[in-house]
């Protein structure tokens, strides 16, 4: 010790730091700086993606919950792309031929929402092979024959989430095929069993 003080750390009580217990001056100020970014990027997520639900999102939020339960019915492509979010409040989606609403979910599936392409649209192969692009859905019936296993696998096991998360609402047709005739007994028993 040449004359300073020093600390229990070992520190030498200088502001450089610099003892045996403090971090250095460029790795403290590289912590601040990522501390910095990681706020910006939050915050830049939170402008993006949090204020969607500002006064039109939490306008859609009530009307969807204001909407009254749908009753079971078919769909051919053509009356799913009605139910988009845009042209009707309610959303559906198809997956691995059967029709959830998701509305409650408006949030993603909403017109503004990072799934909203899927709305009004059968959904299962953008889901299958993981692509948000316009490219992955089919404007015709898209009978899903040509994915591999593990692709049909990950559409079933969207089709189960779906199922736990959504109400089901009916099949999707395929071209040619009659709608079935639900009835009311069988539209309840579904709904209760979800609950």
């Amino acid at each position: 010790g040449a004359g300073r003080l020093r600390t229990e750390g070992g520190s030498d009580g200088g502001l450089g730091g610099g003892g045996a217990g403090d971090p250095p001056a460029g790795e403290m100020l590289l912590n601040v700086g990522l501390l910095a970014l990681a706020l910006l990027a939050a915050y830049r997520l939170y402008l993006r993606w949090g204020t969607r639900s500002g006064p039109g999102g939490a306008a859609r939020q009530s009307q969807a919950a204001a909407l009254p339960r749908m009753k079971r019915r078919d769909f051919s492509l053509e009356q799913l792309r009605e139910f988009d979010g845009t042209r009707n409040p309610r959303i559906l989606l198809a997956v691995n031929g059967k029709v959830f609403d998701v509305t409650k979910g408006s949030k993603f599936y909403g017109p503004e929402g990072p799934y909203g392409i899927f709305a009004g649209r059968d959904a299962s192969r953008g889901l299958a092979t993981f692509c948000l692009d316009k490219d992955a859905l089919r404007d015709e019936y898209d009978d899903l024959s040509d994915l591999n296993a593990v692709q049909m696998e990950s559409v079933r096991e969207w089709e189960m989430q779906f199922k736990e998360k959504y109400d089901y609402v009916g099949r999707l047709l395929k071209p040619g095929e009659e709608p079935s005739e639900y009835t009311d007994e069988e539209d309840t028993k579904d709904h209760t069993k979800q609950e």
